[in-house]
């Protein structure tokens, strides 16, 4: 069938899997009945959320093994040794694919049948071990999505990077649709669906995702339709979350808006064949190179980061000795090479992206692991909650989708460097967390928001901005490394900070808290900290700024050709 063979339903796959499989982002739904029927307190909740943190945001096993079955050439584009090439037809992104779904159904089944009852309550470190495997294989298919979406469209690299993140991060308020559907509003039969859904799409669409290496001059045409599509898609959720929160739906009215939700998840296939169709009418060479890009090494357009600079040594001068040019600043970036782990791991912009992550993300984390408890500590009931969890996973998506097309955008046209927008979005979070640090009525509604997007925001950008600094054929590895940030602020600022004093001020004899109190001074030391990721953004600004103009010329010049 010629007609799955093509980047486009590689791209309809991909967003299919990515909605389906950010159960983590659905924590605060089943942490109330984890907590509950395991007897944990708030720290003990807040740890194992810190290990689901870890597995869904640690994907440097995902890295690693993407890279070893994912034929690529190398930054001059030559072809990788026919040996290495036999052997990694073998494999393919698909296998990364089949490693996640199978951490995820077995970790989600686990934690399942603990907390139906049936097997015996599992010591604290299984349950975090299982959290962990569960979660992880998130980021299998994450890397999976982004990684070979990035290939297949390099020239837009943070269009298709906010598109795949942004479905992911819209997912937790799909699943939540699909929870209140289906689930009766039942926590654990939840737990068997996450176990069991995700799995099941995963296995049903992963052999489609590839990567191609034909590019036609209409990406950008066919990707603003996917846009389009995803906004809509937006709209319509934050339509039927405020009518859930005026109305109360009957059980054929959820199965309807359920039912809509599912066609207008379709439609992303629907531009694919519209897109192949046009393709093919318009250049009839593009299906067979592309059926040849499934057998041979794709002809990926080297990832030089100064290929397009007739004479990069105009701007740089290159150290002796060394496979990369320095700038005035002493700055360090590729040169004719792309960055393996180590040594992107030797440079000063890796630990400065990698810092701004603990803090930005870390706090981010914090907010989203704990947004159930601040809810019930200010009064709101449980349906709120649930649409509260529900309306972040939408600024969460809105910041992923505009951090990606937006920064793509006003780097094209302003020639603003993306670690800029990322020192903004930063700063936007410090607001946020002040919001809802101060506890007013209807905070949550505001405060979220803010944080929500910035949140989202980043993680469309540090990976597009690893893509740009350090090269893409090891980009999940260098990403999913920088990404491991994420959990180990979640771990510093959920437990040993909001966990710590929300015990503090807990009642003793249930665990619970009430008021403003539980929060305020929790909330204010988060906003201190996405104000110090918000800095240090700015530095990798003044680090790459004269960089960035570079990459702008290069892209500016291969979109003339």
């Amino acid at each position: 069938m010629q007609w799955l063979n093509n980047k486009w339903i590689a791209t309809g796959a991909s967003i299919w899997i990515q909605w389906s499989c950010g159960a983590s982002y659905t924590f605060s739904i089943y942490s109330s009945v984890l907590k509950s029927t395991q007897g944990y307190d708030q720290s003990t909740l807040d740890t194992v959320s810190v290990f689901k943190d870890i597995g869904a945001n640690a994907g440097i096993l995902s890295g690693l093994l993407y890279s070893a079955v994912t034929p690529y050439n190398d930054a001059r584009g030559a072809s990788i040794s026919s040996e290495n090439s036999k052997w990694k037809s073998l494999g393919g992104p698909w296998v990364v694919h089949a490693t996640g779904a199978i951490q995820c159904f077995v970790g989600f089944m686990f934690i399942w049948a603990a907390v139906a009852g049936l097997i015996d309550r599992p010591p604290v470190a299984v349950m975090c071990f299982f959290t962990w495997l569960g979660s992880n294989g998130q980021t299998f298919l994450n890397t999976t999505n982004v990684v070979t979406s990035l290939r297949n469209f390099h020239d837009y690299s943070g269009t298709i990077v906010g598109i795949m993140k942004g479905f992911l991060g819209l997912s937790g308020a799909i699943l939540i649709q699909l929870y209140d559907t289906y689930c009766n509003g039942d926590p654990t039969t939840y737990l068997l669906m996450l176990a069991v859904f995700p799995t099941f799409i995963c296995l049903l669409f992963m052999c489609l995702v590839r990567i191609y290496a034909v590019n036609n001059g209409d990406d950008k045409k066919h990707l603003n339709r996917f846009s389009l599509v995803t906004m809509i898609i937006v709209a319509y959720l934050m339509f039927i979350i405020i009518l859930q929160n005026i109305l109360t739906f009957p059980s054929w009215a959820r199965i309807f808006t359920s039912t809509i939700l599912l066609v207008f998840l379709a439609t992303p296939f629907g531009i694919s064949i519209r897109a192949q169709w046009e393709e093919s009418e318009r250049f009839p060479e593009t299906l067979s190179s592309e059926r040849n890009s499934l057998t041979n090494t794709p002809e990926l357009e080297t990832s030089s980061k100064f290929s397009a600079i007739e004479d990069p040594l105009e701007y740089y001068e290159l150290p002796s000795g060394e496979g990369q040019i320095a700038s005035s600043g002493d700055k360090l970036f590729p040169y004719e090479e792309d960055m393996n782990l180590l040594q992107a791991m030797r440079t000063v912009d890796f630990w400065l992206l990698f810092i701004a992550m603990v803090s930005g993300l870390g706090s981010g984390l914090a907010t989203i692991n704990n947004m159930s408890q601040i809810g019930q500590s200010l009064g709101y009931n449980t349906i709120e909650i649930n649409n509260l969890v529900s309306l972040w996973s939408m600024w969460n998506f809105l910041g992923r989708f505009g951090g990606g097309y937006v920064s793509d955008y006003i780097m094209h046209t302003r020639g603003w460097p993306r670690p800029l927008f990322m020192a903004i979005t930063l700063s936007i979070m410090v607001l946020g967390h002040i919001v809802i640090a101060c506890g007013f009525p209807g905070n949550l509604y505001l405060g979220p928001v803010l944080v929500g997007i910035s949140y989202g925001a980043n993680w469309s950008l540090m990976p597009t901005i690893t893509s740009e600094i350090f090269g893409v054929k090891h980009m999940g590895t260098i990403f999913n490394t920088i990404a491991a940030a994420s959990p180990l602020g979640s771990y510093i600022l959920s437990v040993r900070v909001v966990g710590y004093i929300y015990d503090k001020e807990a009642n003793n004899e249930d665990n619970t808290c009430f008021g403003t109190r539980c929060f305020m001074l929790s909330f204010f030391i988060l906003a201190a900290v996405a104000c110090v990721a918000s800095f240090v953004g700015m530095a990798l600004y003044f680090r790459t700024r004269r960089f960035y103009k570079l990459v702008v010329l290069r892209r500016l010049q291969h979109s003339s050709r």
